[in-house]
Parts: structure tokens; sequence; C-alpha cells
């Protein structure tokens, strides 16, 4: 008599619905940023008027979100109707796409290590452009203010880099109010005033700079970002194995469902 592994195969109903039950979560993530997402578009009227989309100098983090949602969702519903359908090409799609976002996270993080200097010029140029788009997206504006607050910065790598603005420029040609000044979020909180003051940055870069400490953050964004990583190392990494281990036991669930799967179709026959 003969025993072979798979004499009486069958799907495993345990990785079945474990795997339904993993991919649920991300695609209903992924239905509420493209929710979250449509809805912020809809407020600003770009639904209606999509090159509003192109016409814009700096990023929209309404696109990061939407880009985010899509791909949930489409990982996701893949991942679900393989998983109850039992559909051996939506798992493959499923799998590929998952350790293909796995390694380009490590290449990312490996770069990003290897090549510290460029990605410092990438994000300044990137910060400075979206400097200059300051005014022209809410949700852009919201950004820039909520990572200058929360890390006690201001501008690229000082407050001069809000020069680049139109509306903040110092220049003789410029009539705005907010002339040679910066954004209140720039400013040192005044732990007496209740109501944030939105004004507070208004005509500061027209004192001396050695005054300017005294009522905004003087330091850059990025030389604080830099000094954040280090003191928050241990917590980046936790979160970077974190994902990476549940995309691995995403993979190993949707590998080991294949394989009962062809083990099925092949008849038990070896």
């Amino acid at each position: 008599m003969h025993y072979y592994r798979y004499s009486n195969a069958e799907v495993s109903c345990w990785y079945k619905y474990l795997l339904f039950s993993y991919n649920i979560i991300f695609w209903l993530a992924g239905v509420v940023f493209l929710g979250v997402g449509l809805w912020a578009w809809s407020e600003k009227g770009v639904l209606s008027d999509l090159t509003k989309v192109t016409r814009m100098h700096g990023i929209d983090p309404v696109v990061l979100v939407l880009m985010v949602g899509v791909v949930m969702f489409t990982l996701g519903f893949a991942g679900c109707v393989g998983a109850l359908r039992e559909n051996i090409c939506l798992l493959n799609f499923f799998c590929s796409a998952i350790v293909l976002i796995f390694f380009l996270e490590l290449a990312v993080a490996v770069l990003a290590f290897l090549f510290q200097d460029w990605v410092r010029d990438r994000f300044r140029e990137f910060f400075e452009s979206n400097i200059r788009s300051y005014r022209d997206d809410i949700d852009l504006q919201n950004l820039i203010d909520s990572l200058q607050k929360a890390n006690q910065c201001c501008g690229a790598y000082g407050p001069e880099d809000w020069d680049l603005n139109v509306y903040f420029n110092c220049s003789g040609a410029s009539y705005s109010r907010e002339k040679c000044g910066v954004p209140f979020s720039c400013c040192v909180p005044d732990p007496a005033q209740k109501v944030v003051n939105t004004q507070c940055g208004y005509d500061v870069r027209t004192q001396l700079k050695s005054k300017w400490d005294e009522s905004i953050f003087t330091k850059g964004c990025i030389q604080a970002l830099e000094g954040w990583l280090p003191r928050n190392i241990y917590i980046v990494a936790g979160v970077f194995i974190a994902i990476s281990l549940l995309q691995i036991f995403g993979i190993f669930l949707a590998r080991t469902l294949i394989s009962d799967i062809e083990a099925v179709k092949a008849g038990h026959h070896f």
C-alpha cells in the first residue's frame, strides 16, 4: 500500500477564510481612502474640472490618498474574490503584487540609507516646490502647516525659504499683506493664547534676524526631520518590521491556498 501527501487533498477552509478576512480589511480601508479622496476633490471642485490637478505646481495630498486607496482596493478585491472563488489567477496576482511592493519598500529603504545626500536634495526640491504652491491648495497648506507645527520648524532650511512663495516674498514688487512674513505654523506658540493667531507671522522677517527666534522657529524642517529620525529609530524600525511581517503573512496564506487548489485540481494523481 502506498501513501501520498495529497491522497485526501482538499482546500483548507482555515487558510481560505483567513486570507479572505485578511483582505477584507484592506478592501474596506481602500474603499474609505477612495471615498475620502473623492469627497475632498468634490469639495475643491476638482471632479468638475480635472485640469486643476495638472495646473497645480506642488503635490496635492489627495492624489496620494487616492493612489493608496486604489492599490488597497484592487489588492483587497483580488485577494477576497480569489480566496472565495478559489481563483488561482487572482491569487497569483495578489501574491505577486505584495511581493513586488515588499521588495520596492526594501529597495527604497536601502537606497535612502546609502544615498542620503541625494535623498536630502530631492526632499529639499520637493519641499521648496510645495512652498511655492502653499496658497494654491488648502490640503497642501494644511499638510505643510502640520509638518511645521509638529517639528517646530520653518521652511526647508529656514524662514528665508518662504521668499519662494509669491505671497510671503520680501521683494518690492509684492503688495501682499503677508509680505516678509511666514505662515502661522512657523510661530512659537504662546501658552497664554487659547485661540490660534493666524497673523502672528506677519512682517516677522522685517525684523533683525537675531530677534526671529523670539517669535518664530528658525530651524529648517529638513534639519528637524534629520534630528527626529535618530530619536525615533526604534519606532520607525518597529513599524517597518510590522508592515513587512503582515506582507509576508499575506504571501504565505496566498501561496498555501494556491498549493491546496492546485493539488485538488490535479485530481490527487501522482
